[in-house]
């Protein structure tokens, strides 16, 4: 438990402190590129604990205690005179319009090609994920409805190629609220292909909140596995009571079990209850002791023994596919990749404004912490993508026309090209306050998620 939590910080740390610097690097890098003078890049508000100067101009890089952000501090006449009066047309306020535009936007900028880097490298390597196959649906479900059945392999959503159970979930995910229908094009278990019309529109924006694909009656495919143990977490109740790969459990206090499914539901009615397992060891039956954690799974108290199932490499080359792609494709695919999930974080926030998306959806840090250790321990390709999606994410965020953020800023200097002046200190002055308020209700809304997450589950 406690080298999780170790995991979870310095994995929070390493994130943020990784989309900071390349954040302010962007800025700071065509500042320098546009002539003007940088005094300070700081990673981290208030009182630095580090700071070195470099450089010509003898810029102040310095690491600060709070790690939610960072600033690039550039010479300008408006916050303190300027002794050297070479240096006064290098001031910021001192440059032409279209170089403070290219300076803001380049924060943002280097957030998002991150991103597409991210991106291309986890394409060239190959995605691994399951295959999307169908499992049985309830019959009066929205798959049902539009024939679809157990067996059935999803290859194309809207005209667009499913290569995944990822793919298919996020392409219906950005379907799901634009339409009452999508078209979904399937393999059956003899390899016809058939054109279905999925009817969505029962779901709502609650349902986002849970597994809105489950509702439609689309799950993963499950085969019956046999109760036989994998993979045995360090220090959970699996470990504790002894049980070790390839144990085959065959009875919980002397109930037969007949498959995995069995096993995980007999463990997750039993949390914190002493179960006698009954295992097949190298050919023998051994008797032991097993007591599920209690954890908390959407509101209800499950049990769980910090154990994964066991599967010949031939059976999971049947349900796992890797896709990988040649690099100009790979970067192809990144570009895309990154376009899309920044138009669609865009149209979450405006569909939040408007009331169609629930602001339980916006995650503050201890939320994006908790996901970066969870990435984090699953191992480094779900680490590196959930990197590109915080970086996408800091990248649209930073954009918006809010005062205070880049696309405030940049909302300024458009309004100087329009009116042919500098927007006035007085309005940049009441835009900050607006802009602090917005972000600090933002910030409130995000912790209290947090917060009712932690407490709920």
């Amino acid at each position: 438990m406690f080298n999780s939590f170790l995991v979870t910080i310095a994995s929070f740390l390493f994130t943020l402190g990784l989309l900071i610097a390349i954040h302010e690097y962007g800025h700071f890098q065509v500042a320098r590129w546009c002539g003007v003078k940088v005094l300070r890049f700081s990673i981290g508000f208030g009182k630095p604990f580090f700071t070195r100067r470099i450089g010509q101009d003898q810029t102040e890089f310095a690491l600060a205690a709070i790690p939610l952000g960072g600033y690039v501090k550039m010479l300008d006449e408006r916050e303190a005179p300027v002794e050297d009066a070479a240096d006064i047309p290098r001031a910021f306020n001192r440059q032409a319009v279209w170089k403070k535009i290219l300076i803001v936007l380049a924060g943002p900028v280097a957030n998002l090609l991150l991103a597409i880097i991210l991106f291309w490298g986890l394409f060239m390597a190959g995605v691994t994920g399951l295959k999307p196959i169908l499992s049985e649906m309830p019959a009066e479900s929205a798959a049902a409805k539009a024939q679809l059945y157990g067996g059935d392999m999803i290859t194309a959503i809207q005209g667009q190629p499913v290569a995944n159970w990822q793919d298919m979930r996020w392409l219906l995910l950005q379907e799901v609220l634009n339409t009452s229908a999508i078209e979904i094009k399937s393999l059956d278990t003899k390899g016809v292909s058939h054109v279905h019309q999925l009817d969505v529109s029962g779901i709502t924006k609650d349902d986002l909140e849970g597994d809105f694909l489950a509702k439609l009656g689309l799950t993963p495919f499950k085969p019956n596995l046999p109760a036989t143990i994998g993979e045995v977490l360090p220090n959970s109740a699996a470990d504790k009571a002894g049980l070790k790969t390839q144990d085959r459990v065959v009875s919980i206090a002397g109930n037969t079990i007949q498959n995995w499914e069995a096993l995980v539901n007999k463990i997750r009615l039993s949390p914190n209850q002493a179960l006698d397992f009954a295992v097949i060891r190298d050919g023998q039956t051994l008797h032991l002791k097993v007591v599920p954690e209690l954890i908390k799974d959407q509101d209800k108290s499950v049990g769980r023994i910090g154990a994964s199932f066991y599967l010949p490499q031939s059976e999971i080359d049947k349900f796992i596919t890797t896709t990988s792609y040649p690099p100009m494709q790979a970067m192809i695919k990144a570009i895309q990749k990154t376009w899309d999930t920044a138009i669609f974080s865009l149209k979450m926030l405006g569909k939040m404004l408007v009331g169609d998306v629930s602001l339980k959806s916006v995650s503050g840090p201890v939320t994006i912490a908790s996901f970066a250790g969870q990435s984090a321990n699953v191992g480094v390709v779900a680490f590196v993508g959930f990197l590109a999606l915080i970086s996408i994410s800091l990248g649209v965020l930073n954009l918006l026309p809010i005062p205070i953020l880049d696309g405030g800023h940049l909302l300024y200097y458009i309004v100087e090209i329009i009116k042919g002046s500098p927007v006035s200190e007085q309005a940049m002055e009441i835009g900050q306050r607006i802009g602090m308020s917005l972000l600090g209700g933002l910030m409130i809304i995000a912790f209290y998620n947090d917060i009712n997450r932690l407490i709920t589950g």
